[in-house]
């Protein structure tokens, strides 16, 4: 309506963690080849050494290679706690003279130092600290190395050098805690700027959105007054459709805004609630489609594939089917018959399909236009590793979701 101030568009701000993320693509393969490249330098000189020798190089090359690898924050600690296992096993299993090691020694040290800091800045606590001191204890440990087969070295200056090795070990600890400690600062910022524009999304939404549906719903019941015992009965019908789906729009809005305002009593980093649909709801969604259009709906759901999926995948699952509908409100129509699917494909995964006959007459353009609604679905449907595609079929238009099996319980 005139007048009407513009909801807020809410700014996009991404992710901020203290996670690694695996590389992918061009990225993940450059440093694949690098790895490669780095893992048989280190294992060359092993060629013209010793047999023995390869007991302690292939446990530097397995080090650095771990050490390069660009890990998932839940399994860093593994691979770091099975490398800081593995080293001292390595250091008892080798039987050569102790000035072998030399050539080894400090490739392994550096990439132990280098999964601490990994460890200590990236994994969530209390499993860095497990991993970290088993990590750390294995850096300590490694000067031992030369001591323990050495016959003429004491006590004395076995305890002296692993106190030198005390130094980057620490160095590497505290580098890693204060670089730990500037990712949660820029991911509280981040999450209070979400949070404020949460709160300013749910002032709008109250003070300007709910007025307007208000006075739809008002002007409804008035026109029911108006038309009670003349007007022909559909006019009446058709005016109580439009009361009934305002009041589920303020019903709906209200949930939202109080999801969005419950925000501010909850910790910083902890999500919103909110309500999640799922695929046992979908014959009341296409019931309420069906009492306000003129398409005949034919809704086939598969025996017992409600409940199948995660919550967030079921929820994804009705939010595909919603916009679907919507969209055939507003685009086609026309559509004389609308056919929603949800069933198991043959390698057991979900698949949600909504068509319409309404035909190729619309141009492509009026088919999208109206909003986001398909691209936000499809990022929440390949975040869930699944696909969602969209576009023209024999008789009308077609949107078809696939969630995989590991979306599921």
């Amino acid at each position: 309506m005139p007048g009407t101030p513009p909801l807020r568009k809410m700014r996009s701000l991404g992710p901020m963690d203290n996670q690694e993320h695996p590389d992918s693509g061009a990225s993940g393969r450059r440093r694949s080849r690098w790895i490669a490249a780095a893992v048989a330098l280190v294992l060359a000189p092993a060629v013209a050494a010793p047999p023995s020798a390869w007991t302690v190089a292939v446990m530097a090359a397995l080090a650095l290679a771990v050490a390069m690898l660009a890990w998932p924050a839940g399994r860093l600690d593994r691979a770091a706690g099975g490398i800081a296992v593995l080293s001292p096993v390595a250091d008892a299993a080798y039987f050569g003279p102790p000035g072998l090691v030399l050539l080894w020694f400090p490739v392994e040290a550096a990439a132990l130092l280098v999964l601490l800091y990994r460890v200590v800045r990236h994994v969530p606590p209390p499993r860095a600290a497990v991993a970290g001191a088993l990590t750390g204890a294995a850096f300590l440990a490694l000067p031992l190395r030369f001591t323990l087969h050495a016959p003429q070295t004491g006590l004395k200056e076995s305890v002296f050098v692993v106190a030198l090795a005390l130094f980057p070990a620490a160095a590497a600890t505290g580098v890693g805690l204060y670089l730990r400690s500037l990712d949660n600062r820029r991911a509280r910022a981040v999450a209070l700027a979400r949070r404020e524009q949460r709160l300013e999304v749910a002032r709008d939404l109250h003070d300007f959105v709910a007025h307007e549906v208000t006075g739809i719903v008002l002007e409804a019941q008035a026109g029911q007054l108006e038309a009670d015992g003349s007007g022909p009965e559909e006019h009446r019908a058709l005016l109580l459709r439009i009361e009934q789906a305002g009041l589920r729009a303020l019903d709906s809005m209200d949930q939202t805004v109080q999801a969005l305002r419950e925000a501010d009593g909850r910790k910083w980093d902890e999500p919103p609630p909110t309500r999640l649909y799922g695929l046992a709801d979908l014959p009341e969604l296409v019931g309420r489609f069906s009492s306000m259009a003129a398409s005949e709906v034919d809704l086939s759901l598969e025996d017992d594939i409600a409940g199948t999926l995660a919550r967030e995948a079921e929820d994804t699952a009705y939010r595909v089917v919603l916009e679907a509908l919507t969209n055939i409100r507003r685009h086609a129509p026309q559509a004389a018959r609308v056919e929603v699917f949800a069933g198991r494909t043959a390698d057991r995964a979900v698949e949600i399909a909504v068509a319409d006959d309404a035909g190729p007459s619309a141009p492509a353009p009026t088919r999208h236009g109206g909003g986001t609604g398909l691209a936000g679905l499809a990022e929440r449907v390949s975040a869930l590793g699944g696909t969602l595609e969209a576009g023209p079929h024999e008789k009308g238009w077609r949107v078809r979701c696939v969630l995989p099996a590991p979306a599921m319980r």
